[in-house]
């Protein structure tokens, strides 16, 4: 399977096509990452992007040593060169060489039928090793895409040794319940940008909000749920397992309607940031 889609990709500053040239800095060590969403052209919520990246190479002790307006630049340019408007750009850094490689990947944003009739989720016992870094462990992934596939799920919740809701396998899940908006501590789960962003969504719809260990058990009890992420962006869910909910609910459509504002502020201001 091809590792990088269309015909360039980068790697220490260099356009390349070779698969080879880009094997080598995934054969050893471990590989911190970003996937970032292209939209017309330019990275969405890159600052906040580069930021995690960097923390994520700390929680690995690792130095990074590519500069932000290096790595936008890249990026821009892959796209340029790969005319490419709409798009998941990941970007990944080698732990032993500390080599870094810029792609495009695969993706699969929701289609229209799936933001307004909602998606089937599935429940997986299971949790990432350290959920606050972005760091690739396919055996674990592997496992939940299986699920997903064998089950004809778009996403599956991951439910912690506790019993305890935490995340989606590639996504943050956020619940409804009498009109509050609710979802896992970030101690434990990925601290997703679309996360964050909605969480200032929240703040600024002056909706309540807590951060709380939801079971398994209560799911019957909630109003709605709805999946975060760079791909999915704000998707309601339709069913988790045989559950069914409400994906018209009126929080969720507020928050879906704002976020898509925030998305457009951004991609226009991220235009001449770096370009002076």
């Amino acid at each position: 399977m091809k590792i990088f889609e269309n015909k360039y990709y980068i790697l220490e500053g260099n356009l390349e096509t070779s698969e080879e040239k880009i094997n080598t800095i995934l054969q050893e060590g471990k590989i911190i990452y970003e996937v970032i969403r292209i939209i017309n052209g330019y990275p969405l919520f890159f600052k906040e992007h580069m930021e995690r990246l960097i923390n994520s190479c700390k929680l690995m002790d690792i130095s990074c040593l590519i500069e932000e307006k290096e790595m936008f630049e890249n990026v821009r340019r892959l796209c340029t060169y790969n005319h490419v408007e709409l798009a998941n750009v990941k970007l990944i850094i080698n732990s032993i060489t500390k080599k870094y490689a810029i792609y495009f990947i695969h993706h699969s944003y929701p289609n229209k039928e799936q933001y307004e009739k909602g998606v089937k989720t599935i429940l997986y016992h299971g949790e990432r090793n350290n959920p606050n870094a972005k760091v690739v462990d396919n055996n674990f992934r592997g496992k939940v895409n299986e699920k997903i596939k064998e089950t004809g799920a778009f996403e599956a919740i991951l439910i912690n040794n506790e019993g305890y809701i935490t995340e989606g396998s590639k996504s943050n899940i956020f619940m409804v319940q009498n009109s509050k908006v609710l979802t896992a501590p970030v101690e434990g789960v990925l601290p997703g940008i679309t996360r964050a962003k909605i969480l200032e969504v929240i703040q600024n719809l002056n909706l309540e909000f807590e951060e709380i260990n939801y079971h398994e058990k209560f799911i019957k009890d909630l109003d709605g749920l709805f999946i975060s992420g760079t791909s999915p962006k704000v998707l309601p869910i339709k069913f988790v397992e045989n559950y069914e909910f409400d994906i018209k609910n009126k929080v969720i459509e507020q928050i879906k309607k704002a976020f898509e504002e925030v998305i457009n502020n951004d991609i226009n201001s991220i235009k001449n940031y770096y370009i002076k």
